[in-house]
């Protein structure tokens, strides 16, 4: 359905944070691999060159690791606010490098959104008969990667077959891919089912 078209009904979906990710690495102590961020950053001077890393703390045993966010950079190179913020453990900064994807390539290390979201919606259910086309934009509060898939069965409280037929049908348009992974707002559309020829 063109973005342009009427739509009687519209529906906003909200993806609520609930938590930072966990931070997937071998834990030195124990044999947990989960960590959650301190909320402090160390941040090392050897001349003009800085270290940066952020601490996190093994979720079984509670030791304090860190990953690194800057290495060996020099004091020029590092944008003066950013220096603050790590000096003074800015949770904005903790909160992004904690979500951040790049960090976590450079470190070794993968993020775990498990239990990190939920999906509100303020259309709980979906009847497949109902005639009214339907507009619904999905909103992100954090940056989880979410399969598109899993969304719609909870906001259209549909199986994954429901779905997926609804998708091959035409009945929902989608701006990627069923089986791909969203992390930022889109909107898609459902569109009524054609009564059979008399």
């Amino acid at each position: 359905m063109p973005a342009g078209s009427d739509v009687d009904r519209k529906a906003l979906w909200v993806v609520k944070e609930l938590g930072l990710p966990a931070i997937v690495k071998a834990c030195a102590s124990c044999r947990s691999t989960r960590h959650h961020p301190t909320g402090k950053f160390r941040v090392n001077a050897s001349g003009k060159l800085l270290d940066v890393w952020m601490l996190i703390r093994c979720e079984l045993c509670d030791r304090t690791s860190k990953i690194p966010v800057h290495e060996r950079v020099h004091v020029q190179a590092l944008d003066h606010e950013r220096l603050l913020m790590f000096e003074g453990n800015h949770p904005a900064m903790v909160r992004r490098l904690a979500m951040d994807p790049a960090p976590a390539g450079k470190a070794a290390h993968r993020l775990d959104w498990s239990g990190t979201w939920e999906l509100e919606t303020d259309m709980p259910f979906y009847e497949p008969d109902d005639p009214a086309p339907l507009e619904v934009v999905v909103r992100f509060e954090l940056p989880a990667p979410i399969r598109v898939e899993k969304l719609l069965t909870a906001g259209l409280d549909l199986s994954r077959s429901a779905v997926r037929d609804a998708v091959r049908s035409g009945r929902v348009h989608l701006p990627l891919a069923v089986d791909a992974k969203a992390r930022e707002d889109f909107t898609f559309f459902v569109t009524p089912v054609c009564a059979p020829p008399a």
